[in-house]
């Protein structure tokens, strides 16, 4: 599996007043056998390996997904995992839209709209604080 994410960068511990904050977001989830949730709430909680998390839903249930690499409007209702399926937006420092398709600790697999495939480092940030990076292979990911 490589190295884990850093637990301080994945959700369960709640921040000042209450108010969840610097968690890696979901993008989109979708349900095994159900439709899609484009997610403003969910978060990961925990990695069980390098593509399977223990995510915080919607509904503020808990239930363990497999991360896939493709815009939400792509996730499967069915695979051969039996598991539901989320997917992570990452912008990358030259404003390209990709999606995770690994976490390692520092380090992320993308892959982009066109196919394209690489690895960055990332940043937690807002949306609107990924413009300008310095340095290339930077991406920013949303936090909840």
């Amino acid at each position: 599996m490589g190295r884990p994410i850093k637990r301080n960068k994945m959700g369960g511990d709640v921040g000042f007043g209450g108010a969840l904050g610097g968690k890696l977001a979901v993008t989109a989830y979708r349900p095994y056998g159900g439709s899609k949730v484009d997610s403003t709430t969910a978060y990961i909680v925990a990695q069980r390996s390098s593509t399977k998390f223990k995510i915080h839903l919607e509904d503020s249930t808990e239930a363990v997904y497999q991360l896939k690499a493709v815009a939400p409007g792509t996730l499967s209702a069915t695979n051969s995992s039996s598991l539901g399926e989320f997917c992570v937006q990452v912008i990358l420092n030259d404003s390209t839209v990709a999606y995770v398709e690994k976490f390692y600790n520092n380090t992320i697999h993308y892959v982009t709209a066109a196919s394209a495939t690489g690895t960055a480092t990332y940043t937690l940030g807002v949306e609107g604080t990924d413009e300008g990076q310095a340095g290339s292979g930077v991406g920013s990911i949303d936090v909840r």
